[in-house]
C-alpha cells in the first residue's frame, strides 16, 4: 500500500512540476529498490514488507536532521532549507508521530507489561516498542526516556 501511495505521489508531482517533491520520492523510491534486490537474497520475492519501508524512511529522515546540524555549523543554510523540506515530504508518508508524553507514556506502559526492572532488560523494552510503534516512535528518544525509567 505505502509503495501505491509513493508511486502515485511521483506521478502528481510530475504533474505539478513540484522539483522538490519529484526528486525527494524519487530518492525513496531508489532506496526501496535498493532494499528489495537486497531482500531478494534473503528469499523476500515480494520486496520489503511497510514496517520495513517506515523503518527506511524513518533513518532517511534522521540522516537528513543530522545534515542540517552539519549544514547549519557549516553556515550552508541553504542545503539545510532543502534537507528540510525533503524532511516534510519523507513525512507525508509517515504516520501520525507518538508527541514526547505520548513517547514515554509508551515506553512507561511496556517496561511494566514486561515486568522490566533494570537496564538488562533494555533490548527487550526497546524490540517490542519497534514491533507496536514502527513509524511511529522516533526510537532514539525512545532508547533514552527508556534507559532514564530503567534507572539508567
Amino acid at each position: 500500500m505505502l509503495r501505491a501511495r509513493l508511486n502515485d505521489s511521483l506521478k502528481a508531482a510530475m504533474l505539478a512540476k513540484d522539483a522538490r517533491t519529484v526528486s525527494t520520492v524519487r530518492l525513496i523510491l531508489a532506496a526501496l529498490k535498493d532494499r528489495d534486490i537486497a531482500g531478494r537474497t534473503k528469499g523476500q520475492t515480494d520486496g520489503i514488507s511497510d514496517d520495513e519501508i517506515l523503518q527506511m524512511l524513518q533513518s532517511m529522515m534522521k540522516q537528513r536532521r543530522e545534515s542540517i546540524a552539519l549544514y547549519e555549523q557549516g553556515g550552508r543554510l541553504e542545503l539545510a532549507q532543502q534537507e528540510a523540506e525533503e524532511i516534510e515530504i519523507i513525512e507525508r508518508f509517515l504516520p501520525k508521530q507518538l508527541t514526547d508524553e505520548e513517547l514515554a507514556q509508551s515506553v512507561a506502559d511496556t517496561i511494566a507489561e514486561l515486568g522490566a526492572g533494570g537496564l538488562k532488560d533494555m533490548g527487550r523494552v526497546m524490540a517490542t516498542l519497534r514491533e507496536r510503534f514502527a513509524g511511529r516512535m522516533d526510537f532514539a528518544k525512545a532508547s533514552a526516556v527508556a534507559k532514564r525509567q530503567l534507572g539508567g
